[in-house]
């Protein structure tokens, strides 16, 4: 029956399709949905990421992640070719770079032995050898920077891309519908409802729906703690160009840039109501971000606007972390959102392991049990100090 699957995923970027990817390639011979409501992934929140990827954490489970997602992209071109064509995802290994004032640095010298403590390949650096890496910096404020080279960023688009297409390959049904709400009976769920009434049901339902997905579960009366969050990101173009290739780099007060191709994107956390909104306002740049590149460094004194967007955080309001598991009042339903800006960094790590917590009902590769749903109950919070 075509209203009647193994499992139904809502929500088919990257996240969702890293775990249909997973659950298929992991031997699962059930019938997979996903439910996508925008085709064309214009308002999807993982192409309009900033596509950092960072190992530079202070929670075990966050290093974890991202140890496991890195030794994925870096051979994601070959591993995910499908009839000899590789999935490009642009990886640029340029590294992450947090800058660091003088009163900073104690609390970095903490990160750093934590990193180490986890395999984490990250030094800190000492004022002037910031030079070695961004020699147009200034300096004159700064005591140093924690630094890890293997980090860096690519195109989350084509990430995405990759799993899609791959988890299709395998025989996942992706549906491009709304979903308007879940089908529960008891403590248990059943499926999902379309926005046009129609059903479809399944035993297991799996709700990575990111900045919608919270929406979802309350409908339900099964509420987490996660809210939509605009994120604004600029596009621009410098006058005088630089000498090497940007690490992702975080300043002190929360700008962060990159280079993007020839070009520079950038963007910072500002303080913003939740809600769904695409606007991006040009003042924004002109008045927070400028005025921190301009000061940071000289070449971007004379810089143009190019273009600029919002996405949308699934921002965790507790603990900013990723919820991942089953619900624990209503059998069969997993979770896996909010990620906070994160998901991109940790999709391969989450598809595999939620692969294997659906299929067997326990983690394997990973331990994320820390990540669960019960751990707002149980005041249990996993506290990351790298958060921006």
């Amino acid at each position: 029956m075509a209203n009647q699957a193994d499992i139904i995923i809502v929500g088919g970027g990257v996240i969702g399709s890293s775990i249909a990817y997973h659950l298929l390639n992991d031997g699962f011979t059930g019938k997979i949905q996903v439910f996508e409501k925008d085709g064309l992934y214009e308002f999807a929140s993982t192409p309009r990421s900033a596509g950092g990827f960072r190992q530079l954490y202070t929670t075990a489970v966050n290093m974890q992640l991202s140890k496991y997602s890195l030794q994925i992209y870096k051979n994601f071109s070959t591993d995910m070719a499908i009839d000899g064509e590789a999935a490009e995802i642009d990886f640029k290994q340029r590294g992450y770079l947090f800058l660091a004032t003088e009163k900073m640095m104690p609390q970095f010298e903490k990160h750093l032995k934590l990193q180490h403590d986890n395999g984490i390949n990250s030094q800190l650096l000492e004022g002037e050898k910031l030079l070695d890496i961004i020699p147009e910096l200034n300096i004159d404020d700064l005591a140093g920077g924690l630094f890890c080279s293997e980090s860096g960023y690519l195109d989350p688009y084509s990430v995405m891309a990759g799993y899609v297409k791959y988890a299709k390959k395998l025989g996942a049904e992706y549906i491009y519908e709304e979903v308007e709400s879940l089908i529960t009976e008891q403590d248990y769920v059943k499926g999902i409802r379309l926005v046009d009434g129609r059903e479809h049901h399944a035993p297991v339902v799996v709700n990575c729906a990111g900045a919608w997905a919270s929406i979802l579960g309350d409908k339900a009366g099964l509420p987490l703690p996660v809210v939509p969050l605009p994120r604004q990101i600029f596009q621009f173009d410098s006058k005088e160009p630089l000498k090497n290739y940007l690490p992702l780099t975080m300043d002190p007060t929360g700008v962060y840039f990159r280079h993007e191709g020839e070009k520079f994107i950038s963007g910072y956390a500002e303080e913003i109501e939740p809600g769904i909104s695409f606007k991006w306002r040009r003042s924004a740049f002109e008045d927070h971000i400028w005025p921190v590149l301009a000061n940071r460094i000289k070449n971007f004194e004379h810089v143009k606007i190019e273009r600029g967007w919002t996405g949308l955080y699934d921002f965790n309001t507790k603990d900013h972390n990723a919820i991942l598991g089953e619900y624990p009042a209503m059998k069969g339903y997993y979770v896996a959102f909010g990620f906070s800006g994160h998901g991109m960094q940790q999709a391969p790590a989450v598809g595999k392991c939620l692969s294997e917590l659906i299929r067997t009902g326990k983690y394997e590769t990973l331990d994320l049990k820390p990540l669960r749903v019960e751990r707002f109950a149980e005041n249990d919070l996993i506290i990351e100090n790298a958060i921006y």
